[in-house]
Parts: C-alpha cells; sequence; structure tokens
C-alpha cells in the first residue's frame, strides 16, 4: 500500500490498495457514507466512532485488506491533526480569552451605542462576523444570543429582524472563512494557501452575509413574528467584571491572525520571490500556527490582564478552553482518517475518471458533493471533510486561485439547508422559543440561501481568475 501524505492529497489516488472496479468502488462509497449516516442520524452515535466505522466498512466494501485500510485511516487521522489540531487549539484559546475577559461585550457594548433603528440588524451583522472569526459557531451563539435578546426586548425590535443577521454572521464565518475547522481541514485536504483562501473567502463572505442576513432578516421578520423568550435571557459573561478591555485593543487582537495571514498572501502576489528578505519574514509571521500564536500571547495582555485576570485565572482559562473541543479535534481527525481511506481505495481517480466526461464544473460538483453529506449527516464539519476527501484530487493543475475556490464552494455546500439531524437547528430553536415550522423558516432557509448565494459568487470569482 502507499500511504498519501497531507501534501500529496490533491494528487493522484496513486496505487490503490484495492483493484475493485469503478461500479464497486462507487458502491462501496455510497454504503460508506450510509454507514456513517445511519450510525449518527439512526443510532445517535457519536460522529468520531462513527466516522471510524464507516471508514473500516468502506475498505471491506471495497475489498482492501483490513491492514490497509486501517493503516489508511489511521495516516489520514495522524496528518489531519497534525495539520490543524494546534490552529483549532489557539483558536480555542483566543475565543475563550475574548468571552472570559469581556471583551466580546466589549465589542458588542460599543457598537450598539452608536447603532439604532434600521441601523440595528447591520450592526448584529457586524457583531456576529467581528466576534466569529475566533469564535466556533456553538459558542457564537451561547455568547451572542443574550446580547440579541436583550436588543431585541429593550429596543422593541422584531426578534428575527435582530437575531437572523446576527446568526448569519456567524454560520458564514464558521463554514468559508479559516482557522475554522472545516475549512482548515479542506485547506489542508485540497493543497490550498491559506491566505489566499482566507482574502477570498472574505470576498464571498461579505456580500453572503449582507444578503443572508440584514436582507432575507425582512422577510424571517414578517413570516415569523415572536418576541424575545424572557426565560432566555442569561446574566452577560462579564457582569461580575470590574473592568473590561478596551474597543480598539480588543478588535486590534481579534484581527491581528486575519491581518497577518493577508499580509503574507498580499507580499506572496507582488513580491514572489522567496529569496526575498521581506517574503522570508512575512512568510514566517504569516503562516497560521504564528499568526494565532501571536494573537493568542498577545490577547493575554490587551485582553486577559486588562480585564485584571492573574497568572492563574489567565492559566486557568487557557485550560478550560481546551477541554471543551477534544471531541471537535476527534472528529476531525476520524474525518482526515476517513478521507484518505477513501483516495487511497481509488475514489479520487474514479471521480478523475467519471468527471472527464461530465460537464459539470468541479467548483459546482465539489458544492454537490458537500450538499448531499450535509443534508444526510447534518454536521456541517463532516461534510467539508469527506467532500474535500472525495474531490482533492481535482485540484491538481489547478491554480492557487482555483483551488481556494474549491475549499470555498465546499464551505459553502456544507452549509445547506441544516434541519433535524442538526444540532445547531435545535440550539437555534430553543434560544428563540421557535417550533420546528418556525425554525425552518428563519434559520434552515437563511443556511440555504447562504449556501447558495456563496456558491454563485465564487463561480462568478472563477470566471474572472
Amino acid at each position: 500500500m502507499t500511504s498519501l501524505s497531507v501534501e500529496t492529497l490533491a494528487a493522484d489516488a496513486a496505487e490503490p490498495i484495492t483493484s475493485a472496479g469503478n461500479a464497486q468502488l462507487g458502491i462501496a462509497v455510497l454504503a460508506g457514507i450510509a454507514v456513517i449516516v445511519l450510525l449518527i442520524t439512526r443510532f445517535k452515535l457519536h460522529a468520531f466512532l462513527a466516522l471510524t466505522i464507516g471508514s473500516l466498512a468502506l475498505g471491506a466494501f471495497a475489498g482492501a485488506p483490513l491492514a490497509d485500510t486501517i493503516k489508511s485511516f489511521t495516516t489520514g487521522l495522524g496528518s489531519t491533526v497534525a495539520g490543524v489540531g494546534v490552529l483549532i487549539a489557539l483558536g480555542a484559546i483566543l475565543g475563550k480569552l475574548l468571552a472570559d475577559s469581556g471583551g466580546a461585550d466589549q465589542i458588542v457594548d460599543t457598537i450598539l451605542a452608536k447603532a439604532s433603528g434600521r441601523a440595528m440588524p447591520w450592526a448584529m451583522v457586524l457583531i456576529a462576523s467581528v466576534i466569529g472569526l475566533p469564535l466556533f459557531f456553538e459558542v457564537g451563539i451561547v455568547l451572542l444570543i443574550p446580547v440579541v435578546l436583550l436588543v431585541a426586548k429593550r429596543g422593541n425590535y422584531s426578534l428575527m429582524r435582530i437575531g437572523v443577521p446576527a446568526l448569519a454572521g456567524l454560520s458564514v464565518m464558521h463554514g468559508l472563512i479559516p482557522p475554522h475547522p472545516g475549512p482548515l481541514v479542506a485547506i489542508d485536504a485540497v493543497g490550498a494557501n491559506l491566505g489566499v483562501t482566507l482574502a477570498l473567502g472574505l470576498v464571498v463572505a461579505i456580500p453572503t452575509v449582507i444578503i443572508a442576513g440584514p436582507v432575507f432578516s425582512r422577510f424571517a421578520a414578517r413570516w415569523v413574528d415572536i418576541p424575545a423568550p424572557e426565560k432566555m435571557i442569561p446574566v452577560r459573561p462579564s457582569e461580575d467584571l470590574e473592568k473590561r478591555p478596551g474597543f480598539g485593543a480588543t478588535v486590534a487582537t481579534v484581527l491581528l491572525p486575519v491581518v497577518l495571514m493577508l499580509v503574507k498572501a498580499l507580499v506572496d502576489i507582488v513580491v514572489d520571490d522567496p529569496d526575498n528578505g521581506l517574503q522570508k519574514v512575512t512568510d514566517v509571521i504569516g503562516s497560521p500556527l504564528i499568526a494565532l500564536l501571536a494573537a493568542v500571547i498577545v490577547g493575554m495582555f490587551t485582553l486577559g490582564r486588562a480585564a485584571g485576570f492573574s497568572k492563574e485565572r489567565l492559566s486557568s482559562t487557557v485550560e478550560k478552553s481546551l477541554a471543551p473541543i477534544a471531541g471537535i479535534l476527534l472528529i476531525v481527525g476520524a474525518g482526515g482518517g476517513f478521507k484518505q481511506t477513501l483516495i487511497d481505495i481509488g475514489v479520487g481517480q474514479m471521480i478523475l475518471d467519471f468527471s472527464k466526461d461530465w460537464s459539470i464544473p468541479a467548483l459546482l460538483l465539489a458544492w454537490l458533493i458537500a450538499v448531499a453529506i450535509r443534508l444526510a449527516t447534518g454536521s456541517a464539519t463532516v461534510a467539508t471533510i469527506s467532500a474535500a476527501g472525495l474531490v482533492a484530487p481535482l485540484a491538481e493543475g489547478m491554480s492557487t486561485g482555483e483551488v481556494s475556490l474549491l475549499v470555498l464552494a465546499i464551505g459553502a455546500g456544507s452549509l445547506f439547508f441544516s434541519h433535524v439531524n442538526d444540532a445547531g437547528f435545535w440550539l437555534v430553536k430553543e434560544y428563540f422559543g421557535m417550533n420546528v415550522g418556525q425554525t425552518i423558516k428563519t434559520w434552515s432557509v437563511m443556511e440555504t440561501i447562504i449556501s447558495v448565494v456563496g456558491i454563485v459568487f465564487v463561480l462568478l470569482l472563477s470566471l474572472v481568475m
């Protein structure tokens, strides 16, 4: 068996571990994905275990030796965690510092103090987008929901008019912008440039979040007109703090890794000389690891110390931030194992063989695959990981920009129509006090708009790149 490294994931599925024909491989892929879907949806098994069992089933259905399948899975798991595990951990630490120090509340309060009336939905999408950069989606929801409910109640606004823009901002960041786990894994799988993907992701994200947020919220408010549920307005995280970090310092800390990575991408494009001194420096400080590590270290002073945290409190905050991401890391790792198994049994070459006769663009194919897995499993992260593994060979021969657009196409597809098999669906339903029908009319439709508008802008960008 030839195990493929992270660097060769975008290349051919060289020397597959099974000589099965395309028909058998196609059936094996469908059966493997069906096993994962069944275990997650029917038996409520944790996604890590479902992906692990599904990978073994995939190899068995394809006729691959069990030992080779196990080796493929463990190789993919190790490579994926090595590639993105530290970045996810650093993002979690930064997010925890932002929340516990009151920095997130400071951003919220400052922007809301300057917004009113018709500007409020735009203020909410801005808040959610800025805060959503370093935070996982679920953490962002927990952090922002109290603000949404308070603003809706005190300002007598429609809950949907305020809530939908905030949810759109968080969701777009989650699906399209690194350092969120899904985009990071897709970047790793197809060999994309993180800085270029981040830059193009922002280009796609801005119009997408406007259409799915403030614009769509007008219609959502008409379809579902409900008041903010009193019982769901909790105490805000920073109310027990004597002081909070400043607005400027907080925003600068949150945007620091983004700026460093964008500077690296810009210098790589403009200078384009590996021996140039400036490019050597920006290649180091703009690497994801250094950019996020710098933001965490700076955040300990601009957020933690500014809020009066002692050294012990800072240490405790860092420790508490890492425990909740254990499950995420395991899911991402197992997804990487599943992806590597797909590639090693020859599925990548099978897709290349089939797609030669198709008139469908590679970007649209990637989106459709992610949509199908998202609808089946309910998990945006699982959809992104699985789709990235399936379409990785299509990245061969693509330009740097096209490979980044492939990542964004997968990310957009992973957000399509969240419904009852998605934990986010129930989280939004309960926080906003809606029934299932109302949640579908608002949250599910909003997610679909994000997905469709996202792929439209990705395809438009592909015409000019």
